[in-house]
């Protein structure tokens, strides 16, 4: 009788860790079962759950090997395809999975920041190597079906809760708009208007946190009328700078929470015939090549994005080898790029 090259169901040694499948004939219940105890899932019978954590806790638990062939895929999901942003990523991406013999398929969601239910059906039937999502998110029941079918999952710039166990790659976003202030605070500027991201976005949220930090640790009184909640979008820029500015005491300093909307501060400054620094300063975040071009340049906090791509796509080929993750949640540190757009407080 041919060897299959994994240890019998009843003959495990203990030392031996078993794979999802062995877990599940073991215990007597599908691999899906398994798969809900594994990732934490509730929906899963307390005596069901003992049976399989206790044999998780004498036989270990291990990912099937698996090796990825030339022609496999790593799939690249996007909530929309817009701008320099989606680009630096698969930048980064494509540069780790063409070392591996990979190619990089790119996909969006319409907008969307949770998949349809007919995009799992439809990437099972690809079966990639493994899947990015970048903004966005598989809901549980999704994310259940990969791990299930052993298709690794890595989200990037995560919009929400990534999900127990679901590995992440991020930026040091806190420390950025904490950063951006302090520049601003630096140069003497002490009414300090911020343009916000969507709420429901971490991004958004960490570097408004980071925005408030900046001005307590100063002294400087945070006005609420001074955050203005955007979506990452040009034209969030262009409407808040005319709301602000018609303020009795407009700011003297713009942070946007990204390069989007920082053009659209110089879109509405220009109507307004306002001059970028000398009556305005304006910082973004991200650090898009092409707005280093923009009249003046762009003082901004460089997002590392091509290299965000690159760690999640080398967390991802780890994870489709079999490997277990050392760090499950990465962050990549920000950096101030002073350009033109600001300049000291005129007095």
């Amino acid at each position: 009788m041919a060897s299959t090259g994994e240890p019998p169901i009843g003959e495990s040694a203990p030392s031996v860790p078993l794979t999802l499948t062995q877990l599940a004939e073991l215990a007597g219940v599908s691999t899906a079962t398994v798969s809900k105890v594994i990732n934490g899932r509730s929906e899963v019978g307390p005596t069901t759950r003992a049976l399989v954590e206790r044999l998780i806790e004498e036989h270990g638990y291990r990912r099937q090997r698996r090796r990825i062939k030339p022609a496999s895929l790593i799939e690249v999901v996007f909530h929309e395809l817009a701008g320099d942003y989606p680009i630096e990523i698969v930048k980064g991406v494509q540069r780790v999975a063409w070392t591996h013999g990979l190619s990089v398929v790119v996909s969006e969601l319409g907008g969307r920041h949770t998949p349809e239910p007919k995009w799992i059906g439809d990437l099972l039937t690809r079966r990639p190597a493994g899947v990015i999502t970048v903004f966005s998110g598989p809901a549980e029941d999704q994310r259940v079906r990969l791990a299930t079918q052993e298709i690794p999952l890595v989200v990037l710039d995560p919009a929400g809760n990534p999900g127990l166990g679901v590995p992440s790659v991020a930026a040091t976003n806190w420390s950025g708009g904490l950063e951006a202030t302090r520049h601003l605070l630096e140069l003497g500027h002490r009414r300090i208007a911020m343009i916000t991201g969507p709420s429901f976005a971490l991004s958004s949220r960490a570097r408004l946190d980071g925005y408030r930090a900046a001005l307590d640790a100063a002294g400087v009184p945070i006005d609420p009328a001074l955050i203005r909640q955007g979506n990452f979008q040009i034209e969030d820029g262009v409407a808040h700078t005319h709301q602000l500015m018609k303020l009795p005491e407009p700011p003297t300093a713009i942070f946007a929470a990204n390069d989007g909307q920082a053009i659209g501060v110089y879109h509405a400054a220009h109507e307004l015939r306002l001059r970028i620094p000398d009556d305005l300063s304006v910082i973004g975040f991200d650090d898009m090549p092409v707005w280093r071009w923009a009249q003046p340049p762009l003082t901004t906090i460089h997002q590392p994005l091509r290299e965000m791509g690159a760690t999640a796509a080398t967390m991802l080929i780890s994870l489709a080898e079999g490997e277990t993750l050392q760090q499950k949640r990465v962050e990549l540190g920000t950096e101030l790029v002073v350009r033109q757009s600001t300049a000291a407080l005129r007095s």
